[in-house]
């Protein structure tokens, strides 16, 4: 569904699969100044909304889901994963309960397959879903937080812009889409595009499903414990992968925050290889590769770059767990060096006593 704020003097459409919402407005760093300091509102309508409602829905979705949701309060944001039976990530919900239903917003192109899994989960409980994107429209009004701060709180946590009839979710805004084209003028904030949110999201270290996850991505391995799984709740798909690891093993991989040389013009695209930099005392052997990867070498992917006004060229990657901290890397060919996001020693949280473990073995 197209914005209306496209037609925006200045408006640059940005790339799938965000082609419908502006990547900027004419001047990126400015808005990335802006969203930081409160001034500014992302278009990010094109994510998809649903709203979950019915007695049973807290309970419902929190036996479905990773996060603690049962005693979820009225207006506290939150996060959620639905998992397969093996683990690995299949949706990641930004959620909030209104008193009367849930309302959650979620990737571009991801609600139809979400509310197939949810209607066949249905049985007899009472509860309702409904896919209202076209009805409703995300926008943001403050920058991503960090992503452990996103578990549930004891109290709402939300910016002071109100809209009437509108859902907050944080910083975020679920406004009725009709009124999208003339938000920022009614609300006296300046159109920031989505680079300037991207740009903020990748410096606060917050992973975007599709982007800093694949097919294979497990919870773990790119900082969700906390944010999105609730470790001391009970049983729900994929439970077991993320006990497992969390308390017995090591994700096999990690995401990293990239440095990437400003020298080069061009940052690497989502899904570029990562492979160790020119110079590094270990050589890339043949098992350190990615599984399935084309590229020799290759240790990783490029999730997300882009430029920070402060910081400068800047990405999210994922590597392989046993990389070194404290080596220098190539992403996509460009120089860069990493700051430890997830560390290589997460999990295995269970301490075995030393004497046992020998009679174990």
């Amino acid at each position: 569904m197209r914005s209306p704020l496209l037609d925006t003097h200045g408006a640059v459409a940005a790339q799938a699969p965000d082609e419908t919402v502006a990547a900027h407005y004419g001047d990126p760093y400015a808005e990335q100044r802006a969203l930081a300091g409160g001034r500014a509102l992302v278009d990010r309508s094109n994510r998809e909304v649903v709203r979950i409602s019915g007695p049973d829905r807290l309970s419902w979705l929190n036996n479905l889901s990773s996060q603690k949701l049962d005693t979820l309060q009225p207006g506290v944001p939150t996060q959620t994963l639905l998992l397969d039976p093996q683990g690995r990530v299949e949706h990641h919900l930004t959620l909030m309960d209104d008193g009367e239903a849930v309302w959650a917003h979620v990737e571009p192109g991801a609600s139809a397959e979400l509310v197939a899994f949810l209607e066949k989960m249905r049985f007899m409980l009472r509860v309702e879903v409904a896919d209202v994107t076209s009805d409703y429209a995300v926008v943001s009004v403050a920058p991503p937080d960090p992503a452990e701060s996103l578990a549930p709180a004891e109290s709402p946590e939300t910016p002071g812009v109100t809209v009437e009839g509108a859902v907050a979710l944080g910083g975020d805004l679920l406004v009725p889409r009709e009124r999208l084209g003339g938000l920022p003028d009614e609300l006296g904030l300046r159109p920031a595009g989505l680079w300037a949110y991207e740009a903020l999201r990748i410096a606060a270290h917050v992973p975007r499903l599709g982007f800093e996850t694949d097919h294979k991505t497990i919870p773990h391995e790119v900082g969700w414990i906390g944010a999105a799984v609730h470790l001391g709740k009970g049983c729900y798909r994929g439970q077991e992968t993320v006990a497992r690891v969390h308390n017995l093993g090591h994700p096999p991989r990690r995401l990293v925050f990239l440095h990437l040389d400003g020298s080069v013009d061009e940052l690497p695209p989502h899904g570029a290889p990562v492979t160790l930099g020119v110079g590094t005392p270990v050589e890339a052997e043949p098992e350190a590769a990615v599984e399935g990867s084309a590229e020799p070498g290759q240790i990783g992917f490029v999730g997300s770059s882009a430029r920070h006004h402060e910081l400068g060229p800047i990405a999210l990657a994922v590597v392989k767990r046993t990389v070194p901290v404290d080596i220098d890397l190539l992403a996509g060919g460009v120089a860069a060096s990493q700051e430890v996001v997830v560390p290589p020693d997460a999990g295995r949280n269970v301490k075995i006593d030393p004497a046992l473990r020998r009679r174990i073995r």
